[in-house]
């Protein structure tokens, strides 16, 4: 009797310590499956964001094209009037800009989030070389092509940090 029931609480105290083990195991997977998921959403997030500003970005290079070629037309009351509503687009394009800056910002990391706010401060010489030409106060079609070079290299400055945050983002499977 006595070998009964040692053998007995043996199979009971080994069956406790497997079920502790095994639930012990199943937690740790899931706050690894957890942390996984949270990451992966982070860079999907992330990566949301950049594609987004960049594609913004785009629309308003193709704006800026629009404005350079009005303002290569000779001066008239029509050409006024086609700059003025391609400035008020422009404004309105540029609040999609800054939309675009603050989630990346808020998305990180800090690089790129530096980089989209260079972007999106690069729109500026493009704004003032336009409300120049409409105050008459200069040439602003000579601002405003100068204004093309330092946009599209802050693009690039922003591709290159986003792709960076993500390429570290999936090598490490966690936050970059």
């Amino acid at each position: 009797m006595a070998i009964a029931a040692v053998t007995g609480g043996t199979a009971v105290l080994a069956s406790w310590v497997t079920s502790r083990g095994s639930a012990q195991a199943a937690r740790i997977q899931a706050e690894i499956a957890a942390r996984s998921q949270r990451a992966e959403r982070l860079r999907e997030s992330r990566r949301t964001a950049y594609l987004e500003l960049i594609e913004q970005t785009h629309r308003m290079g193709e704006l800026y094209w629009e404005i350079s070629a009005t303002l290569r037309l000779p001066g008239s009351d029509d050409r006024t009037a086609t700059l003025t509503e391609l400035h008020d687009r422009e404004v309105a394009e540029y609040a999609k800009i800054r939309r675009c800056t603050r989630v990346v910002e808020l998305e990180g990391p800090p690089s790129a989030a530096a980089a989209a706010l260079s972007l999106q401060k690069a729109t500026g010489p493009f704004y003032a070389a336009v409300k120049q030409e409409l105050a008459g106060e200069g040439d602003g079609r000579e601002a405003f092509d100068v204004a093309y070079r330092p946009f599209w290299a802050a693009l690039e400055t922003f591709v290159d940090a986003a792709r960076d945050a993500h390429q570290r983002a999936e090598a490490s499977g966690a936050d970059a």
